[in-house]
This record gives structure tokens, sequence and C-alpha cells, in this order.
């Protein structure tokens, strides 16, 4: 078991740290300009004390010592959610919330596995005329300083939820896409899918295990057979990139683009049929990719019916800035920061609460050091990935959804134990008959 520390821990430090750690995983966000010293990184007049006030920050249930602050799984900011033994998973049959860990035990699923035994075909694309997303768009950047920080972009006056990207440039893009079909799956009929972002070599899960594990499960008849398809992302990180463009923004766009050139020409290169069925397609991501899981999903529920996501970055990451959702991400769940008591038809209202339940099924997951503050002059209050979880879950079950929602204890950001431990039995809670919704 790992001990850590629970000292008291101030904003600074957690912003420091946020900082440092979001330039460890994301060195995009550096951009040209002079290098920041650390007693800089606090945004200035974040609003940390008056929750009655716009923007404001919540710093309770907050402590450690590691590179981002260790939430407290049971702060009363968050709803409700069972404690399992540790080296246990939730139940199949059952929705809810749950905290799981500290310790992340390898499940025999993957003792089982053998290497990925079914076609394995992979495809290189790059923007075009008849691309979509043409042209890409790239941040200028730079060499990161010492600290990891560089003057970034800034936010308008008054309104630290809205951010201008400095230097973000048309620009061309590469990417791969994976295609993958276990041994023995029929082809006289269409197949049901499952879609994830951030794929190849280069991505946060370039898939190679995924497809033993398909195999494996497809072969216990705890999933069905079914075409596992990885997506590249179009290069970058966070607002101004390509791969923030696509992830980020709250609408049916990637969907859309997923169904018009990457689902057809899958179907021409693997010659196979894939089902037009929602309840026959999944989505998959990882950070932003887990936040565009969600929007196909929300925004095209005639297309896909199923979720699942590791940290999904379910906060305010939308560029370029719409004013009709000025909350990017965090508005799935949770009123745009600037205007609590937002309600419909207000554009910072929150997306779910104020719509009927859709026939979603959705499996997600936060570690208990998840992002938290990570862009410097955000102080929006929308950046905090764990409170962003469980505020979608609180939506979530006040709606009736087939749901689970992991917390995961001493996991950090797209933690890889936490996946590896999970993953299994959150593909087969997955894809369990979802229920009929009712209108509420």
């Amino acid at each position: 078991m790992f001990i850590r520390s629970h000292a008291p821990i101030s904003l600074l430090a957690l912003t420091v740290r946020a900082v440092l750690a979001l330039a460890i995983l994301c060195p995009a966000l550096a951009i040209a300009g002079p290098c920041m010293p650390l007693d800089a990184l606090q945004p200035p007049h974040a609003n940390t004390t008056d929750p009655t006030q716009p923007f404001y920050i919540d710093t309770s249930g907050l402590s450690g010592s590691g590179v981002m602050p260790i939430h407290d799984p049971h702060n009363p900011l968050y709803p409700p959610a069972t404690d399992l033994p540790d080296a246990t998973l939730p139940p199949l049959t059952k929705n809810g919330n749950y905290i799981l860990g500290p310790t992340h035990t390898l499940p025999a699923e993957w003792n089982n596995t053998q290497p990925a035994q079914g076609r394995f075909i992979r495809l290189t694309l790059s923007s075009s005329p008849k691309s979509g997303y043409n042209p890409g768009i790239a941040r200028d950047e730079a060499e990161p300083c010492a600290t990891g920080v560089r003057n970034m972009s800034t936010s308008h006056a008054g309104d630290p939820s809205r951010l201008d990207v400095p230097g973000a440039h048309p620009a061309p893009w590469h990417r791969s896409v994976d295609i993958y079909i276990p041994p023995h799956t029929p082809t006289d009929h269409p197949l049901p899918f499952l879609i994830f972002g951030d794929a190849g070599d280069d991505g946060i899960y370039p898939g190679h295990d995924l497809f033993s594990l398909v195999d494996a499960l497809i072969k216990a008849h705890r999933i069905p057979p079914m075409v596992i398809i990885g997506v590249g992302s179009g290069g970058g990180d966070a607002q101004g990139s390509e791969r923030g463009r696509e992830y980020d923004t709250m609408s049916g766009d990637y969907a859309d683009w997923v169904e018009a050139h990457i689902l057809p020409l899958v179907e021409a290169k693997a010659h196979l049929h894939l089902s037009h069925n929602p309840d026959d397609r999944a989505t998959m991501g990882f950070s932003s990719s887990g936040a565009a899981a969600f929007a196909m999903a929300w925004f095209r529920p005639t297309l896909y019916h199923r979720v699942l996501a590791y940290s999904p970055s379910l906060v305010n990451q939308q560029w370029p800035y719409n004013p009709a959702l000025p909350g990017g991400g965090w508005q799935l769940h949770s009123p745009w920061a600037g205007t609590p008591q937002a309600i419909p038809p207000h554009p910072g209202a929150a997306l779910i609460p104020a719509s009927p339940r859709l026939p979603l099924r959705i499996w997600y997951e936060m570690g208990d050091q998840d992002l938290f503050y990570p862009v410097h002059p955000m102080p929006d209050g929308m950046h905090d990935w764990v409170l962003a979880g469980e505020n979608l879950a609180r939506v979530l079950a006040a709606k009736g959804y087939a749901y689970q929602f992991i917390i995961s204890r001493n996991a950090q950001h797209v933690d890889g134990p936490t996946i590896d431990q999970t993953l299994p039995e959150a593909l087969e809670w997955l894809w369990r008959p979802n229920p009929t919704p009712r209108h509420n």
C-alpha cells in the first residue's frame, strides 16, 4: 500500500503543482515569451473565499504532497459513494458511485490474454480539402522553461472563463486509424463497434493490449463480437490545438466527422459493415478524448448509446469560445460559473439536468489526484476534474441514468494501473442491456 501525506496545502502550492504537472503532461501549453517565476503562477484575483460570487474555486477537501492535490472521496461536496474493499470492483448489476483502491491489482483477465489473434489494419490519414477539419490548427510553441511555464494565453477582463490563445495558426495534420477485427467475427451482418480517441503509437492509449483483452472477453461471451476502431488525434493539446478543437468542443461536430470520414473508410478497407443501431455503438476516450466520447453520445444520441471514459475533461476546455455554451464541457453537468443561478434558456445553464433522459449507458473514472486548476490565466472555478466527475454523477443519478462512476484512490490523471484493473469489467458493464429511458 502506498502511504501519502495529508498535510494542509495552500492554493499557491496547489497551483504551482498543477501548472508544473500540466507542463509535464501537456508541454504544448508553453508558448513563446519569457519564463515565469514560480511566485507568479497563482492567477490574479482568484475567488477562493466567497461561494456566492462568480467563478468560485473551492479548495476544501484537498490535501497531499504530490504533484496534484489529493481529493477526499468523501468530501461533503460530492454525492455519496460506496467504499469498495481494496482490490474489489463494482458489481456488474448495479449503478452508482464507487471508491476504488488504494492498491490496483492486475485482474485475472490479463493473465489469460494472448497476443491479439484477429485482423489488424492501420491507415494513415492527412488533412486535405476532402478530409474534414481542413485546415487543421496548431499553436506556436517554444522550448519549455526550467519551470515548464512561459507567458501563456490570457483571459478576457472580467471573464476568466474565456481564453485568448495567441499564435494559433492553420496547420496540416496527420493521424493513424487502427482497425481491429477479432477472430471468428461474422461479416454477414452489420457489426457492433467500439471507437476510441487518442489512439496510435503516439497516443495516450495505443490499443494493442485492448485488442488482446477484447479477444479474451469475446471468447468468454462477456461482450459481443465487435470491431475496435482507434482514431489518432489531430495533434497538440488543449486550447489552440487541433486535438483540443476536435475533442473539447461541445457539439456533434466530431461525431459527424467520424460518421462522414472514418466509418466509411473502415468499412471499405476492412470489407465489412458497421451497425447503425446506436445500441451497437460505443465511444471511449481518455482525458480530452474522454470528453469527446461524452459529446459524441450526448449531442448525437441517434448514433451512440454507450460511453466509457478515463479522466474525461468535463471542464472548461472548449476553444474557440462559444457564447452559446461559455463553460464548454463543464456545462454538461453544472452551470457556467459566471452565473451560478443560470437556468434554461440562459446560455450558461447545465445541459443534462435541463433535458429529458437519453438512452445512454455510461462508465467513467477519475483519480483522487486528477488534474486541478491547471491553466494559469483561467481562475474560473471550472478546472477541477474530480469535482466535474462528481457533479456529473449527481445529475446522472437525479435523471435516472444507467451509469457507474469510479473515483480511484492513489490514482493520477489517466492512471495506468487503474485502467488495467478496471477495463475488463468496465467493458463488460458497458455492453450489458440498456434499460428503456423514462422521460424526466
